[in-house]
């Protein structure tokens, strides 16, 4: 059984991880697991700057959602109050609501894109993209007559995941039709990079991503010129 929260952290990984509604929940969470930690250290877990992860302190603070109490050698102890407790669960159930809603959606679109390639006999697949969203890809594939014939992580060591070749770069792929973009680390920009090395007729992409494609023909006339 999946735990809460891995299902937070995969939430996290399917929608705006920097939204103000996840910060605060990063936030109440690293409180809640770490009363002594520093606010430097609680900057580096948000993901923010130092100045930023303080406004945030002191927001919460005034919320009434944590309370910080003075400790010997200057420091301070941070303490989730119980309206934080409510906020905290207010939030995660926000959150899985979400990336129910994600994967649903992801679903639904990664199974049109897969009927189309068939009807066009794209039958040979590779997905690019180390997110949850591959994971989803080898999930609608079941139910379609295609071969997925590797997956683009870059930075990836592994050979091999549920059986499908795992490749560092889209180089070392094996013969493909069409990629499957599944990247939500910076979408446009790792599209735009994945377009100019295979071509943009090559890369499917879900809608949900708001992928501009005029971008990439806006940058490739400019080029020439």
């Amino acid at each position: 059984m999946i735990s809460v929260e891995l299902m937070i952290n995969r939430a996290r990984s399917t929608v705006p991880d920097n939204s103000d509604s996840a910060i605060i929940l990063k936030l109440l969470s690293a409180i809640e697991n770490n009363s002594a930690l520093t606010q430097r250290s609680l900057a580096k877990e948000l993901g923010i700057a130092l100045g930023l992860a303080n406004a945030y302190m002191k927001r919460c603070a005034k919320k009434g959602l944590i309370k910080i109490q003075q400790v010997p050698a200057n420091r301070y102890a941070y303490y989730l109050t119980p309206n934080g407790f409510s906020e905290k669960s207010r939030l995660t159930t926000e959150y899985l609501s979400q990336s129910f809603l994600v994967f649903r959606r992801a679903k639904e679109e990664y199974s049109r894109i897969l009927s189309l390639c068939v009807a066009h006999g794209k039958n040979k697949i590779a997905v690019f993209g180390g997110s949850d969203l591959s994971e989803i890809i080898l999930i609608c594939a079941r139910d379609f007559p295609v071969e997925l014939v590797g997956i683009v992580k870059q930075g990836e060591t592994s050979s091999k995941y549920s059986g499908i070749p795992v490749k560092n770069s889209v180089a070392d792929l094996s013969e493909f039709d069409v990629i499957l973009f599944a990247e939500l680390v910076d979408p446009q920009s790792s599209y735009e990079s994945l377009a100019s090395v295979v071509g943009s007729g090559r890369v499917l992409a879900p809608e949900f991503l708001n992928i501009s494609t005029d971008r990439i023909l806006k940058n490739s006339l400019e080029s020439d010129e």
